[in-house]
């Protein structure tokens, strides 16, 4: 009989530690973060930013960025621009601080998640 407790106990064991391995679920079960969108996530930043520069574009070789066109055309060069240092020669925002890391985050997910409109 003592056998058959030992066995039943194991077997419960086994049982539990299967069910209760939350690594399997949690990863199976985790929603992927949505993607950014040019109207929810960046339009906003580039109002907040780029203004009164680029929006409305101000005469020379300023680009007009009030609109997602120009702005999924030159995202790598915008990119590359904002993670330089202030002082570095086409810093952007230009006579302005550098923005957070935070806020470049966005302009590269935005990237990495295909330019989305809406």
């Amino acid at each position: 009989m003592k056998k058959y407790f030992i066995i039943a106990g194991m077997l419960g064991l086994a049982t539990l530690l299967y069910n209760c391995s939350g690594s399997k679920k949690a990863t199976a079960s985790a929603p992927a973060p949505a993607a950014l969108t040019y109207e929810a996530n960046v339009k906003t930043l580039v109002e907040m930013h780029c203004t009164p520069c680029h929006i409305p574009a101000k005469g020379g070789n300023k680009r007009a960025y009030d609109n997602v066109a120009n702005l999924k055309s030159d995202i790598d060069d915008i990119i590359r621009r904002i993670e330089m240092n202030p002082g570095d020669r086409g810093f952007m925002p230009f006579k302005h601080p550098k923005l957070s890391d935070s806020t470049i985050a966005v302009f590269k997910k935005w990237k990495t998640d295909g330019l989305l409109e809406k």
